[in-house]
Parts: C-alpha cells; sequence; structure tokens
C-alpha cells in the first residue's frame, strides 16, 4: 500500500472556475495553466491533487487581485460539490451534527486538512487546522471553508442571523478587512495560531427543521462508498464500508473483515496502525453512527438496535450509547 498523492474532490475546483467566471475571466485557461484539465471535473468521483489546487488558488488571487476572493468562491457551492455529504448535511438533526459529519468525512475535502469540534462550557470551537503540511493549503482556501460553513449554518437553520461569536484566521490581515466583517458579522482576528469557527453551544445544538435521519443515514453510506473508492484514503474507509454493510446482521469479527477486503487479519490490522486508527476504533464508530441514525428514526425498538448492532443486551448498548452522545437512546430519540 505505497502512499498516493495528496487529493482533494474535484468540485472544489470547480467551484474556483465558476467563482472566476462570475467575474469575467477565462476559468478555463487559468485552470489548465494550474495543471488541471476542465473538462475532467465534470466526472463525480474525480480528484485534483493537492499541489495542482493550490496552484489554481494562487493564480486565481492573482487573475483577480483580491486576497479576498476566497469569501467569493465561498458563494458558488452547489449541494452536490462535497458529494453526497451536502445532502447528509442537509439532513442532519442538529448543527453540531451536521459539523461532526464534516469532521467524520473530511477525507472527501481533502487530505491536508485536519477538523475538530472543541466544546467548552457554552461555547464550541470548530478548528481547521492546516499545520500539517505548511504552505499547502493557501489562506485563501481556508478562508473560503470557513465561509461556506458560516453560510451553510444559516441555511440549516433557516436563518441569516445566524452568526459565529468570533473567527479565528491564521492568514494576514488583508489590506481591506471590510468583506471579512460582512459575512461573517462577528469579531475576525487576523494572524492567529489556529483557524477557527467559535459558536453558541446552544446553536449547535438547537434542532434543525429540515432534519431527518433516515436521508442523513443513506447519504453517509452514499459518502463511504465514494470514499472506498478512492484509493488515496486508504483501507480505514473501506473497513467503515464494510461494517456499514455487515453491522445489520450482528457485530461482524476482524476475521470476517479481513476475509471480505482478501487480507489475513494481521495485515489488515498492521495497516490501519499505519494510518493512525484501529479496527476496533472503526468498528465504534461505525456503531456510534449507525446507532444514532436507527435510535433517531424511531422505526426500531431500542433493544431490536442493540441486537442489529451486535450488543449482547439492551444495557450493554444503553451505556455505549451514553458514552457516545451523553444522554440515553431513550433521551436522545425524544430531544430529536
Amino acid at each position: 500500500m505505497s502512499p498516493q498523492p495528496q487529493s482533494t474532490i474535484a468540485s472544489w475546483s470547480a467551484t474556483i472556475l465558476r467563482a472566476l467566471e462570475a467575474q469575467g475571466l477565462d476559468a478555463q485557461a487559468i485552470a489548465k495553466q494550474a495543471g488541471i484539465d476542465p473538462a475532467s471535473l465534470q466526472e463525480p468521483d474525480a480528484r485534483v491533487q493537492r499541489m495542482a489546487l493550490t496552484r489554481l488558488w494562487e493564480l486565481a488571487v492573482e487573475a483577480t487581485g483580491d486576497p479576498c476572493f476566497g469569501l467569493t468562491v465561498a458563494r458558488f457551492p452547489m449541494q452536490t460539490t462535497f458529494h453526497a455529504l451536502g445532502y447528509a448535511v442537509l439532513a442532519s438533526a442538529t448543527l453540531k451534527e451536521a459539523i461532526e459529519r464534516i469532521i467524520r468525512y473530511r477525507r472527501l475535502i481533502g487530505d491536508v486538512v485536519q477538523l475538530s469540534l472543541e466544546e467548552g462550557g457554552e461555547r464550541c470551537r470548530f478548528v481547521i487546522d492546516v499545520s500539517s503540511r505548511p504552505g499547502a493549503v493557501p489562506f485563501e482556501a481556508v478562508d473560503a471553508f470557513a465561509a461556506v460553513t458560516v453560510r451553510q449554518a444559516r441555511l440549516l437553520h433557516g436563518s441569516r442571523d445566524l452568526n459565529p461569536l468570533a473567527v479565528s484566521l491564521q492568514r494576514p490581515e488583508p489590506p481591506n478587512s471590510a468583506p471579512f466583517e460582512r459575512l461573517f458579522r462577528a469579531p475576525v482576528a487576523f494572524a492567529q495560531p489556529t483557524n477557527f469557527l467559535e459558536y453558541a453551544r446552544a446553536d449547535l445544538e438547537r434542532r434543525l427543521p429540515a432534519a431527518n435521519a433516515e436521508l442523513a443515514r443513506q447519504n453517509d453510506e452514499v459518502v463511504v462508498r465514494y470514499l472506498a473508492r478512492v484509493k488515496q484514503v486508504g483501507l480505514s474507509s473501506r473497513v467503515e464500508q464494510a461494517l456499514i454493510e455487515t453491522l445489520p446482521n450482528g457485530e461482524p469479527s476482524k476475521q470476517a473483515i479481513a476475509r471480505k477486503l482478501a487480507m489475513s487479519p494481521r495485515n489488515l490490522q498492521r495497516h490501519l496502525a499505519g494510518e493512525g486508527t484501529s479496527f476496533k476504533e472503526i468498528l465504534n464508530q461505525a456503531r456510534a453512527s449507525l446507532a444514532r441514525s436507527y435510535i433517531q428514526e424511531g422505526r426500531l425498538p431500542v433493544t431490536e438496535v442493540a441486537f442489529v448492532l451486535g450488543f449482547a443486551d439492551t444495557s450493554a448498548f444503553s451505556r455505549a450509547f451514553k458514552r457516545w452522545t451523553g444522554k440515553s437512546p431513550r433521551e436522545f430519540r425524544t430531544r430529536s
């Protein structure tokens, strides 16, 4: 399993091209100059190498002369820009669940960006960490991702007045920072150690009007299948897909999953360790994801959900569910 070139979903590059075209620029020529074939961006499973995307950002900012171009790009994503993840996010029960979904499947977006949600008191921070590869992710790319997140949060809540409490960006302050203030409608600090969006916990946990647990779960499965097809993301996605397919029939063993993937259990564990994870960790994540969906849907009694996910009894499942969500299955279903 040799390392593959770092990449990101091609439709993100297509979003940049739409923003360039809206400004009357020759987006096709700029893409070709960056080493990207514009025609290839129409393929649903296409990926763009990280170096080519970085070059595209550089050329786009140069062509527009706009250091705030990332904020412009944030106006041009489509619901399918992030594959089925866009629909899964739209159907999430809360903004917190939507962010957790983005974090879980962040490899769809790219291999360099690390995402996390830091919770403390009444405030939560959505952290966008690009420190693993200094210079690989341009400032404007982080601007665009943060802006898309804020715009999507307003869409999910159905309110233009939903604003973060604070925004922290590593980028230097541009000569004119007014576009940042207009979009985020919150205090924006530049030249900071970390990129993050800070929200009120109450806003993250409020029930969303378009919540649909079954639709979210179905699109999660589409995302996992997509990731399994993309070799760049490694073995862990294929293991997750195999677990999601087999868990409804009871807990699968490591040996069974290894056979399904045509490898030995020892090699399976070794390659997963090389990706910084383990079979037990992926199994736990798959169980937690399916458990949330089944409980939110409300179609199966808790006893049956426990059985389907391979738990010995309902009490063991309830303890695990509380560990995952902080609530019992009954509380979670009532509040969802």
